[in-house]
């Protein structure tokens, strides 16, 4: 089936949502402790941090709402780089700070007669482009010449460490700002950092990328609790009717509406504090990996016909739960690494061996529903039961839809990251993470509208198929010349198919189909 292989290259790449732009778990108070810096090229390098900011527009006088500060970063350098030099020496080492856009990045660094490009500058780079032996490779901004903006730090004497001080950067530009610690002094290889830096836009400290996201959680927060309220109230007046596949639906429901106030909240609580407590975040985490869990056990469950063609799964629910169990854990995990621990505003650095066991799974549930559909579809259509299998067929457009419109977006995902390697256009990148929860939401609207409670909802239930279903349709079957003896007729060969259909040894048959 052409939609089968589809819906694996979905659920293959769908998984990988979060890798390309998922919620992300940046924090604006960048805390770095002993921190080491790693060699790259000619140049020690530690990254700093990278975030989008939005201009205030304030008055450069007034006090600034949107900055990077400096607090309490200290350098430290080993002990044999230490006693190399003399207790009276001046300068015996230079570590510098550098923060620039994105937009700027091609004028850090350079290159001497094309060949491989330096960070710090050479003998030959300074004969080429005027700067100076020892230090970072940097030109003015065609925007503002006094960006990017370089913070020098010395070692003194044959002291261990050296305090950077306290700094703050008032940020006049809207863009994606990165900041780096270099030293080109190959005396100070094994050197790390300490210290802290405060990043915080004009709204409070979330990042430029996430803050959108808090509005964003509370239309969805407020579009739960109207599902909610909608399917409580007829819940509640058809409580006599209610199907078990109904209370699958409501327990969805209020886990979304949790899920999305929890984000809210978590978001609320970053901006304003500028840090994200470990314990909430995998608290918030641990919700939506339990959500999304339960809705896909839910769609198969409808998928195999539960309530309607069979009354249990049967020998299938051990392997149904079994499986649920581990996309939780692999959900977990997977959205841990993402939204956990990181303090960067480029996401996309979740592990692949993470990444991967979602994805399979994802795939092989997709495939499973699918296929469950299909037999179902069979069975609905083989007894002529109308009223079902138009909701199923409904049912299947759905989410038939739902899988093209997943590819389509999958294709846009990789686009606008292929197209944006530097994150330039962060401002927009929220809608990534938003996409997936408001089609998840959708697809949860539109089974509610289907299975919504009802007096009629016992009509599509398993106990009432042998009776219930089309009884103007067997009526007509029977009508002619002994009406009474016509029904009863029917109504055992009924029984019979039906008794068939539901017979252990063709359950145990399918289960080892499924």
């Amino acid at each position: 089936m052409d939609l089968l292989r589809l819906a694996v290259l979905v659920a293959a790449l769908a998984a990988g949502g979060g890798w390309w732009g998922g919620r992300g778990a940046e924090a604006s108070i960048h805390t770095y402790d002993r921190e080491p810096f790693r060699e790259v090229g000619n140049a020690f390098l530690l990254s700093g941090g990278s975030e989008g900011i939005v201009a205030d527009g304030a008055d450069p006088a007034a006090p600034a709402s949107s900055f990077i500060k400096f607090v309490n970063v200290t350098f430290w350098r080993t002990s044999e780089a230490a006693e190399s030099h003399a207790k009276m020496a001046h300068s015996t080492g230079l570590v510098q700070a550098i923060l620039f856009e994105a937009a700027d990045r091609d004028n850090i660094g350079g290159s001497a007669y094309g060949g491989q490009r330096s960070i710090c500058c050479t003998p030959d780079l300074a004969k080429l482009e005027g700067c100076k032996q020892g230090e970072v490779i940097k030109r003015p901004s065609s925007d503002d010449p006094d960006w990017p903006v370089v913070l020098d730090t010395h070692f003194s004497a044959n002291y261990l460490s050296v305090k950077l001080e306290d700094e703050e950067v008032h940020i006049t530009k809207t863009g994606m700002y990165n900041l780096f610690f270099i030293s080109c002094d190959p005396k100070l290889r094994g050197l790390t950092m300490s210290g802290k830096t405060v990043w915080r836009n004009p709204d409070g400290y979330l990042p430029g990328r996430m803050a959108p996201l808090m509005k964003f959680y509370v239309l969805m927060s407020l579009a739960y609790l109207l599902v909610m309220v909608v399917w409580f109230s007829q819940y509640i007046r058809f409580w006599r009717d209610i199907l078990p596949i109904q209370n699958w639906i409501t327990l969805v429901i209020a886990l979304g509406l949790f899920e999305m106030t929890l984000w809210y909240f978590e978001y609320l609580n970053f901006n304003s504090s500028g840090v994200r407590p470990v314990g909430i975040t995998t608290w918030v985490v641990t919700v939506g990996a339990i959500r999304k869990t339960i809705s896909r056990l839910l769609i198969l469950s409808i998928s195999m016909g539960y309530g309607v063609v069979r009354p249990t799964l049967g020998g299938l629910t051990s392997k149904v739960l079994l499986l649920g169990l581990t996309y939780f854990l692999a959900s977990e995990m997977l959205d841990i690494a993402e939204n956990v621990g990181t303090i960067n505003d480029i996401s996309g650095k979740a592990k692949l061996f993470l990444v991967l066991p979602d994805a399979f799974l994802d795939a092989f549930l997709i495939l499973w529903i699918f296929t469950s559909l299909s037999r179902t579809l069979e069975k609905l259509q083989a007894r002529r039961s109308s009223v079902k299998l138009d909701i199923y067929r409904k049912f299947t457009n759905a989410l038939a839809v739902s899988v093209i419109a997943s590819v389509a977006w999958i294709g846009y995902e990789v686009y606008f990251k292929a197209t944006d390697p530097f994150s330039e256009r962060w401002q927009s990148a929220w809608i990534i993470t938003a996409f997936w929860d408001v089609l998840a939401f959708v697809l949860l609207v539109v089974i509610c509208y289907l299975w919504a409670p009802s007096q009629s909802s016992q009509r599509y239930a398993y106990s009432g198929e042998a009776a219930d279903d089309d009884d103007e349709e067997s009526q007509s079957l029977t009508k002619g010349t002994d009406g009474e003896v016509g029904m009863v007729k029917i109504d055992k060969d009924r029984s019979a198919g039906v008794s068939h259909a539901f017979s252990l040894d063709d359950e145990t048959e399918e289960d080892k189909r499924e």
